[in-house]
């Protein structure tokens, strides 16, 4: 155990000083509008969580870019593999490493700091498990995909590639483990360092794979899943030998088992949370290729879906950066500071939604040029620009929202929150919009965008009516618990 007197990185500029507050007072208009000190520190936490973020999407992406380029069959089964690997395996992942970022996060501000490497353990026991039996579906996933009524050949080419990029599963959950115990203790970079060089190294070994050798389409898959583990050997040498984590990480430990189930309690939910979501957006495609001209609504659709997830991976850095303020404050006892970094992050986020959204308004046709040369597509695009600009901007709120969530360990309330906006409201809209009322892809959106209000103003409420005193005392009453959400 630490000494009392350590103080976390991104706490410890922020207590006690008077000097700060004063000159928040007279700071002029920036100030009044919002916390200037507080607002950089999230933002020089966030690019580095962004520029990770898109590092490891990337690696899978270029894989599909190498597959694509070998025929048509073989872009249609890389592209369905990659989404179904996402929604079945890659999101599920992400989810079930939430759980650190209230556990973890907690635990770095108050000072527990042993209890750190004992969470992260108990999350890769339970990523793990949770691998081995979708390493199952991923294995047979050519009779469920035929059965969702994909095309046969092609739902044979996507079980090929993702028999050989199970490997990259069990990297990806150990991945996004350790990720969070290093961004809940506020170490960025070394993240940068250790996702943008195998990205780099990816688009080596995957066109030493994909032609020079027999693996052709198979090699494409399997590349990614070897960047991947680059990247897990990169971040736990670095882990295990760094003298910054001494106090944190003090090796393997017989008590992280105990630790297994207590912690499912909040990774369960959190997987549950984050899964409904993605799976929402991909129901979305599904529906699309139900439509009359499905081909053309299929393409509109997963441009669209695509323009959403690149404008959340932007967003995520500074849900990735609330969460850990919240629960690093909360874990601290500091719970005004908590409800001041949510109001700081909410207010950045509305920003970069707006920029976000004003290039999308002005630069359609540009965006839309990447995906396509059809004056079809191009049109139809530029009709779904507007209901793609109100979609982002309750995204990038529910985004940081989440994030909220995350930090204070109600990912139980969030995953039922998704779950009633999207599968009772938004996606039932969609349906009858796009089918009935024959609006097609418009109602598809328009449908989103019902249950991302709905999401984003439950959880507003929730955070709003929150009594963040009661949050500090509940961490306060017993310094010496272990799971202090």
């Amino acid at each position: 155990m630490a000494s009392a007197t350590a103080r976390t990185p991104l706490l410890e500029k922020r207590h006690g000083e008077e000097e700060e507050e004063e000159e928040k007072k007279k700071g002029g208009f920036w100030n009044k509008l919002i916390d200037v000190e507080e607002a950089k520190t999230q933002v020089m936490f966030s690019i580095p969580m962004i520029i990770t973020n898109v590092s490891y999407y990337s690696i899978t992406l270029v894989s599909v870019m190498f597959a694509g380029h070998l025929g048509e069959l073989e872009l249609a089964g890389s592209t369905l593999a990659n989404s179904w690997a996402t929604v079945t395996g890659l999101a599920l992942m992400t989810g079930l490493s939430g759980a650190l970022e209230t556990l973890c996060g907690q635990g770095y501000g108050a000072q527990l700091y042993r209890m750190l490497g004992i969470y992260l353990q108990a999350s890769v026991i339970t990523s793990f498990i949770i691998s081995i039996i979708v390493s199952f579906i991923w294995f047979y996933s050519e009779p469920i995909l035929i059965l969702l009524r994909q095309e046969p050949q092609v739902a044979k080419m996507a079980a090929i590639y993702m028999r050989f990029l199970i490997p990259g599963l069990f990297a990806y959950a150990l991945l996004q483990s350790i990720l969070r115990f290093l961004q809940t203790q506020t170490v960025v970079i070394p993240l940068v360092i250790c996702s943008v060089v195998p990205l780099a190294l990816h688009v080596g070994i995957a066109y030493v794979l994909v032609y020079c050798t027999a693996l052709g389409f198979k090699g494409a898959a399997l590349s990614a899943a070897l960047s991947l583990w680059i990247s897990v050997i990169m971040l736990g040498l670095y882990v295990n030998y760094s003298d910054k984590f001494k106090n944190t990480w003090e090796g393997l430990s017989m008590e992280s088992f105990k630790h297994v189930l207590p912690s499912m309690k909040l990774a369960i939910p959190s997987a549950v949370m984050v899964c409904l979501e993605y799976w929402a957006f991909e129901l979305l495609v599904l529906l699309a290729g139900l439509m009359p001209n499905s081909e053309n609504s299929t393409s509109l659709i997963a441009m669209c879906v695509n323009t959403e997830a690149i404008s959340y991976m932007i967003t995520y850095g500074f849900s990735a950066a609330v969460s850990t303020r919240v629960s690093n404050e909360l874990g601290a006892g500091n719970a005004d500071r908590a409800k001041n970094a949510v109001v700081v992050t909410l207010k950045l986020s509305i920003f970069l939604a707006l920029a976000v959204v004003l290039s999308l308004l002005f630069g359609h046709n540009i965006w839309a040029s990447a995906f396509s040369n059809s004056s079809v597509i191009k049109k139809e695009f530029a009709s779904m620009a507007p209901f793609l600009a109100i979609s982002i901007l309750f995204d990038s709120a529910q985004g940081v929202l989440s994030g909220v969530a995350r930090g204070c360990g109600w990912q139980d309330i969030a995953a039922w929150t998704n779950l009633g906006a999207f599968y009772a409201i938004g996606m039932p809209i969609a349906a009858l919009l796009a089918f009935k009322v024959k609006l097609y892809a418009k109602g598809l959106w328009i449908g989103l965008i019902c249950g991302l209000f709905c999401q984003a103003s439950i959880l507003l409420l929730i955070t709003l009516r929150t009594n963040w005193a009661k949050l500090q005392l509940s961490v306060d009453k017993d310094k010496d618990q272990t799971l202090l959400v």
